[in-house]
């Protein structure tokens, strides 16, 4: 694995350790999307943005320039962050660290899953993962670091 690998993986795995809640429930979802949806229109992004509580979604909108593709893509890399309890783009990246093919290797359908950036889990100190909070419509690094900015701020105001 080449050092920048190393150093984006890490990077992650620190975010991940980083970005727990003490609580999380419909208002705070509410808060959340709206303020990455604010966010977003501001800087005219062409987003969908998805938030859900256990299998539930709690908050969706779609910005101008998204189509359903990118709803598609949402789903995909929510179920990733859900399954292993992880971001989308942590599991990807571990698996590209690893020199494998998540398509392949996960043996998962690709049809349905998708480890791409994007999505992370919302988790709750001393409960575990209880949702996730995600976006699609730009390249996976920054639909990751878009997510990370404003669950990182979100967290800071609590």
């Amino acid at each position: 694995m080449s050092d920048d690998a190393r150093s984006i993986l890490n990077r992650i795995e620190a975010e991940e350790r980083e970005l727990v809640l003490p609580r999380f429930d419909l208002s705070d979802a509410w808060a959340l999307g709206s303020r990455m949806r604010e966010a977003a229109l501001a800087a005219r992004l062409p987003i969908v943005i998805g938030i859900t509580l256990g299998e539930a979604r709690v908050f969706h909108t779609a910005l101008p320039g998204s189509s359903a593709d990118n709803d598609g893509w949402l789903d995909r890399k929510t179920r990733v962050a859900r399954r292993f309890a992880r971001s989308s783009y942590g599991v990807g990246q571990s698996f590209r660290a690893a020199d494998k093919d998540f398509d392949v290797d996960a043996r998962l359908d690709p049809v349905r899953y998708a480890a791409h950036g994007g999505v992370f889990p919302l988790t709750i100190a001393g409960v575990g993962v209880v949702g996730t909070v995600g976006v699609s419509g730009l390249p996976q690094a920054e639909d990751h670091a878009f997510v990370v900015e404003h669950l990182r701020a979100y967290l800071a105001g609590l």
